[in-house]
């Protein structure tokens, strides 16, 4: 009779386990369709982070309980060796194993959610470098964190953990200093943010040119215009100077035009024309700085020069533009019956006839 009391104690244990689990995921699934018609992002990476953890937390305990009822009822004579004896220990660790796991899955579900676009449309502010970084910062620290707390469950000494950690990390800074440098290097590139992934940059003080593909703890990747792959560490950019032109408010337009000197009297109608030209150019930012101006008499050449911005920063938008203003300034100087000016050379003859001949 003990042993069918024991074994329907049980079979109400795991059932009202069951039941609570059931429970626990469909008011999770409910209050997750309600926290994702808002519009803040934490609330919907803790519920999607807590679906899975809580589920295994509910059965780990249930069944814990119902290992500890066939212990104190049938195994009371079992040493303390024994592994029903150390359930109380394991439910702790186990408890602290899904903690660990619910906090690592949130950091992880926010950092997919803050990347994405917001809900009203507006981009969002954290590029997919920097989130990922600090991601994974957050996640080893979880994760080193709850071994120490495991460890202690089953009372390991972690004061030697801590001390030979502290001696070892001496020793491997020493080694590793180069590692460490990138390292650091990385951290400096994740805070400071000069570029980004898919930001095309170039340095002046090196041949690095290219799109950044990936922003890595050791090494940066760049995809070259001639599509080779260039792999930069990151201690490198502490010392170097990066151009940033993803960056670029507006591309310039600087150009210099000669005329002949037989068209000089129409110089000056040709600048105003062309002047007047950029100033409604829709493509033309005419609230940057636009000149067009005559600079200097050449060897063959009425020189003048053109200075101004497009809207666009594109590269290829940006030639197009350009290519477009260009043949607009011909057309202005060939309608004032002006042209451009080629290197000439004028061969003067003196007109005298010697008398002897």
């Amino acid at each position: 009779m003990k042993w069918v009391w024991l074994g329907l104690h049980v079979f109400l244990i795991v059932l009202g386990t069951a039941i609570t689990r059931e429970i626990a995921k469909r008011v999770l699934n409910r209050v997750a369709n309600k926290v994702g018609e808002t519009q803040t992002l934490w609330d919907d990476a803790l519920f999607r982070a807590a679906n899975k953890p809580l589920g295994w937390a509910i059965w780990i305990v249930g069944l814990s309980f119902a290992a500890n009822r066939i212990y104190f009822d049938t195994f009371t004579q079992v040493t303390a060796h024994s592994i029903f004896a150390h359930v109380g220990t394991f439910r702790a660790a186990a408890i602290v194993a899904f903690v660990a796991w619910f906090a690592s899955r949130f950091v992880k579900e926010f950092q997919q959610i803050v990347v994405e676009p917001r809900r009203d449309g507006t981009e969002s502010r954290w590029d997919p470098a920097t989130a990922g970084a600090v991601s994974k910062v957050l996640r080893a620290s979880i994760a080193i964190s709850a071994a120490l707390m495991v460890m202690q469950a089953f009372g390991l000494p972690i004061q030697g953990v801590l001390a030979f950690g502290g001696i070892g990390g001496i020793a491997i800074g020493f080694a590793a200093k180069d590692l460490l440098a990138n390292f650091f290097g990385a951290l400096m590139l994740f805070i400071d943010k000069p570029f980004a992934v898919g930001d095309w940059i170039r340095s002046p003080d090196r041949e690095i040119e290219g799109t950044v593909e990936e922003i890595g703890w050791r090494i940066t990747r760049i995809r070259t215009f001639d599509q080779r792959p260039l792999y930069i560490p990151n201690a490198v950019f502490a010392s170097l100077s990066v151009e940033n032109p993803q960056r670029m408010r507006n591309r310039r337009i600087y150009e210099t035009f000669g005329i002949r000197y037989e068209d000089i009297s129409t110089a000056k109608k040709v600048i105003d024309d062309v002047r007047d030209m950029l100033k409604t150019h829709p493509a033309i930012d005419s609230s940057r700085t636009l000149m067009v101006n005559l600079v200097s008499y050449g060897d063959f050449s009425v020189n003048f020069f053109v200075y101004t911005f497009t809207k666009t920063t594109v590269w290829t938008e940006f030639h197009e533009i350009k290519e477009e203003i260009l043949l607009l300034i011909a057309d202005i100087v060939h309608k004032h019956g002006a042209d451009f000016a080629f290197p000439t050379q004028t061969l003067h003859v003196e007109n005298e006839i010697n008398p002897e001949s």
